[in-house]
């Protein structure tokens, strides 16, 4: 079998990682894989403690949060694989997920992501992504098939484009990012993702999902909690992904539309929350946007 090069992100979750690790040696110890664990904004060496678990791991500390798409980047620069399987910390793979993965992408060379189904690993007969639609990109919305239904193998046998990816679980070809490129760590969190989706797609490749084989991902069923730092990143990067995706016209439409309506709903929302706090960040989010390029480096938040 082809080599497949893990990635994985840790931040401030050694707990977790562990049980991703003991995931990955339980249920694909025997296929020819690289792992790469990433420790991400970390002040302290855990190296000899990962390896105490998974001694071939090759471990790459940061001592800077470089968020999701810098964190991935920086093992995707390293990594000895024809396949890149990137994996959440807070997942727990299953038996037979890679072989699976890698027999979908070899069967289709037009395909240039892959997702599995993902299910909820505090209750595993629930559904979190089974796809997504395409992105509307007038109001910056799209959905999520399957999201919240029982899982009776009705995807089982799925095997199709889809509008994107899930960030989760998502396996390329090495090669095909010399078309697509890496993802773009002026996201840091949020939206990343769909727009790497977005440039296989303008590479010629097809984002796919397929349902013969699954994940358990351990992100909460119930609604994030609110923060300053989701808050923000939310607001910015919806508005960043569209002006980074579309025409202006189509930019500024939807910028009329997201600021006239889409962010009034938003803070009419956190005011009947009492999360009053919460506001201002909606407006810094929109104001980065009206105040850089849609190419700035500049966060506009301390990390």
């Amino acid at each position: 079998m082809s080599l497949i090069t893990i990635i994985t992100v840790n931040f401030n979750q050694i707990k977790v990682t562990e049980d991703f690790l003991k995931s990955v040696l339980r249920y694909a110890g025997d296929e020819n894989i690289e792992l790469i664990l990433v420790d991400n904004g970390c002040k302290v060496d855990n190296e000899a403690y990962f390896k105490k678990i998974y001694p071939e791991i090759v471990y790459i500390r940061s001592e800077k949060n470089l968020g999701f798409a810098g964190g991935n980047n920086l093992g995707i620069r390293v990594a000895k694989g024809e396949y890149i399987l990137l994996l959440n910390n807070d997942t727990e793979i299953t038996e037979n997920m890679i072989p699976a993965l890698l027999n979908e992408m070899e069967l289709n060379p037009d395909i240039g992501l892959i997702s599995p189904l993902i299910l909820y690993h505090e209750d595993p007969q629930i559904i979190q992504y089974a796809g997504f639609t395409e992105m509307n990109y007038l109001t910056g919305r799209n959905k999520g098939i399957g999201n919240k239904e029982v899982d009776h193998g009705q995807y089982d046998l799925d095997s199709r484009e889809t509008g994107y990816c899930h960030g989760a679980a998502m396996m390329c070809r090495k090669k095909d990012l010399e078309g697509a490129g890496l993802m773009a760590e002026d996201f840091f969190l949020y939206y990343e993702e769909l727009d790497w989706c977005d440039k296989f797609k303008k590479a010629g490749k097809k984002v796919w999902f397929t349902g013969k084989t699954r994940i358990y991902h351990k992100e909460s069923m119930s609604v994030g909690k609110e923060s300053i730092i989701k808050t923000y990143f939310m607001t910015r990067n919806r508005m960043l992904y569209i002006r980074r995706n579309t025409s202006l016209l189509n930019t500024i439409i939807f910028s009329t539309y997201y600021i006239c309506f889409a962010c009034p709903k938003q803070i009419m929302s956190y005011i009947l929350k009492k999360r009053l706090d919460l506001i201002k960040w909606v407006f810094k989010g929109v104001l980065w946007n009206l105040t850089n390029s849609k190419n700035s480096a500049k966060l506009g938040f301390k990390i």
